[in-house]
């Protein structure tokens, strides 16, 4: 199975996104989907089945380590020429902590790598393209835009079904649910 760790968003903060993201949707760029928009935490890859009630386990535990955060999609930006991404704003140090925990529950089990927790940036994937493009003019458009805030409060572990989806593209299910702690400390 090929799994990964993420923040699953509200569904008025994915509406709201789309909102103000329909405008720029173009042939340039092959857009993400709304269905496909998380905050990826840990990239584990494909991980045995035999292993995932004890990534399940891990999770739960890292994530029980963690008070509740507070979050806002803001701002956009992006990777070289080839990845248009919508920042974040708010608990975002305690997020990174969060991704740097689930990513180690995934090395225990020998799933993803030593440095995903390093290069960890707090986004959602908009659009990406296969030859490099000017996506300039996507951020300066995309650069002022703010979602609601809202509370974190879990990790989901998700698969994805490659090309499995809409438009042949993939497709996450929710494998699991970890709850952070409840209160903030």
């Amino acid at each position: 199975m090929r799994l990964f760790a993420a923040v699953v968003l509200p569904d008025d903060v994915l509406a709201d996104l789309e909102t103000a993201v329909a405008p720029y949707r173009d042939d340039v760029l092959a857009w993400t989907l709304h269905e496909q928009w998380h905050i990826t935490l840990a990239f584990y890859g494909q991980v045995a089945d035999e292993r995932l009630p004890d990534l399940k386990a891990r999770l739960t535990r890292a994530a029980k380590r963690y008070p509740v955060v507070s979050l806002a999609l803001d701002g956009a930006g992006r990777f070289d020429e080839r990845t248009l991404w919508v920042g974040c704003s708010g608990d975002v140090a305690a997020l990174r902590d969060i991704a740097r925990s689930v990513t180690a529950a995934g090395r225990r089990v020998g799933a993803g790598s030593a440095d995903d927790a390093s290069r960890f940036r707090a986004h959602v994937t908009l659009a990406r393209t296969r030859r490099p493009v000017d996506l300039r003019p996507y951020v300066a458009a995309l650069d002022a835009y703010r979602s609601r805030s809202w509370t974190v409060d879990s990790v989901s572990l998700l698969r994805s079904h490659l090309g499995a989806g809409t438009e042949r593209r993939s497709r996450y299910e929710v494998l699991s649910t970890h709850p952070l702690a409840s209160q903030v400390t």
